[in-house]
């Protein structure tokens, strides 16, 4: 369940869920390290790109209620310990949208060779416009995303049956 906090127009939301993915622990580090991958596992992104080994540069196009804006901003990969996690942290700025920043700790647990489950530990802060449509809001359209991202990235890492 997502913990809300609000002060001075900023939305802060915790999320912490797992994902069974039918792929080896390998195989999914290797996805979770593919900007390829993830630019077309993410909701709305228009493009992701290595700046460097632990950076990526994206720009995504997300539409919470009536607010569509396009977010550029900066990816960054740390506490990195190959292959059963990392933290990636985010920062974007959408306009006169708002801004949003997060991160998540992702951890990787094989359940079986074939078998890998993926928990997280998400936050994220949205300020601005994207602030005052309401936690509600916020909260089943944040919840959507991550469930579309992660029904994605099974299906593009799963070996096809």
């Amino acid at each position: 369940m997502p913990y809300k906090q609000r002060s001075k127009g900023v939305e802060a939301m915790q999320m912490n869920d797992s994902q069974r993915i039918p792929a080896s622990k390998a195989n999914v580090w290797a996805a979770l390290n593919d900007p390829d991958i993830l630019r077309r596992c993410i909701p709305g992104c228009q493009s992701l790109e290595m700046a460097s080994p632990t950076e990526m540069i994206a720009t995504v196009v997300l539409k919470v209620g009536p607010v569509k804006a396009t977010f550029s901003g900066k990816v960054t990969l740390t506490d990195i310990d190959a292959p059963n996690g990392y933290r990636i942290v985010g920062e974007g700025a959408g306009g006169v949208a708002g801004f949003a920043k997060g991160g998540a700790k992702v951890r990787l647990e094989e359940e079986s060779p074939g078998v890998t489950v993926l928990h997280y530990e998400a936050d994220a802060q949205i300020g601005g416009k994207l602030a005052q449509l309401g936690s509600r809001l916020i909260d089943s359209t944040s919840r959507k995303l991550a469930a579309n991202f992660f029904e994605s990235f099974a299906a593009v890492v799963a070996p096809s049956s």
